[in-house]
């Protein structure tokens, strides 16, 4: 039964795994190769380092080309209902509603990988000072409540700091995101006034902020804007050498965003995972864990597991190539490495 490989390969993850994994269960690694030359996908631009990696890799192996497109996971979710592309991928998991309109019958969210939504800034006049935010301070930001870079809130979090007497420009995302999913996730978790004005959704009503397209899009306005302050998976950050935010979790404690704490982030899912695996690892119990957490999803079509162009899902191949290769790809995109269906 699929729900019951998926716990037990789940169990793996958050005991601490750390080989390369294959993402989906019994699919031979020929038969994607023997059933067409190029695959195609859409969706979130939060596992696309990763995703391009995996896909040359594959190619190497197979000589199937996969051309994933990092259009947003609004766009992921619309591209799989609709059935415009092989596979669809998304941060944030679709709605019932959503799973009701799919075209193609019943949809699986299999888990790819774990990963870290990180608070990014760009304030050149602390130099290579790390700021400290809370689940105070974040959503208060965000709401526009927090105006100022050395308002007393963010002061209180960061002695020692001469924050500079400059507006604070919100960046977030313009379009259907997974990562903005993630994010707003756990903002509502944490602050009631998120829940009840603004909410958890892939597109939110931003109180305030200037918007960019893509988590490429959102580093990109940070970087070439001073004083401001966005939020975009770690890979992204590190690449664009931006300044990295450690969170307080819902312990009390200071964490960096890393493997091991994105990890320890997944490990109370355990109890908690539902057999459609759309789990929320936001804010999570843990003293070493990461509060601003998510899986990735893709979706093969349970009735069949076909393309909407007949091709056999190459998932599973991509973790057996890996394995095969000894190359810890997902370590390399700074993306946990405790990934889904060993």
């Amino acid at each position: 039964m699929v729900t019951e490989l998926n716990r037990r390969s789940f169990g793996r993850i958050a005991a601490g795994a750390t080989s390369a994994v294959a993402l989906m269960a019994r699919l031979p690694c020929t038969v994607a190769a023997q059933s067409a030359r190029t695959l195609t996908g859409a969706g979130a631009t939060f596992p696309a380092v990763l995703y391009s990696k995996w896909a040359a890799e594959y190619n190497k192996l197979t000589g199937v080309q996969i051309n994933y497109q990092s259009i947003g996971s609004g766009g992921g979710i619309k591209a799989h209902q609709d059935m415009t592309a092989d596979f669809g991928a998304t941060d944030g998991p679709m709605t019932e509603q959503q799973l009701k309109d799919a075209k193609g019958g019943p949809t699986l969210h299999v888990p790819m990988a774990l990963g870290a939504v990180v608070p990014t800034y760009n304030l050149p006049q602390i130099g290579n000072a790390r700021l400290r935010f809370t689940d105070q301070s974040l959503p208060n930001i965000f709401l526009g409540k927090i105006k100022k870079w050395n308002d007393p809130a963010i002061a209180a979090d960061n002695p020692g700091i001469n924050l500079p007497n400059e507006d604070i420009v919100v960046v977030h995302r313009s379009d259907g995101s997974g990562t903005t999913y993630i994010w707003v996730d756990f903002l509502s978790n944490v602050s009631a006034e998120w829940k009840d004005k603004v909410g958890v959704a892939t597109s939110v009503n931003w109180p305030t902020g200037l918007g960019g397209r893509g988590n490429e899009g959102g580093a990109g306005e940070v970087r070439q804007n001073r004083n401001t302050l966005g939020y975009v998976e770690l890979a992204y950050v590190i690449q664009n050498r931006l300044g990295v935010g450690v969170v307080r979790n819902k312990l009390g404690a200071w964490v960096d965003p890393n493997l091991e704490s994105v990890t320890a982030a997944a490990q109370g899912a355990l109890e908690t995972m539902p057999d459609d695996l759309r789990v929320s690892i936001v804010n999570p119990e843990g003293e070493t864990a990461y509060p601003i957490a998510g899986f990735t999803w893709r979706w093969p079509t349970v009735s069949s597991g076909t393309s909407p162009r007949g091709a056999r899902w190459p998932t599973t191949c991509s973790g057996q190539l890996l394995r095969a290769r000894g190359s810890p790809v997902s370590s390399t995109t700074h993306r946990s490495r405790r990934q889904c269906f060993r």
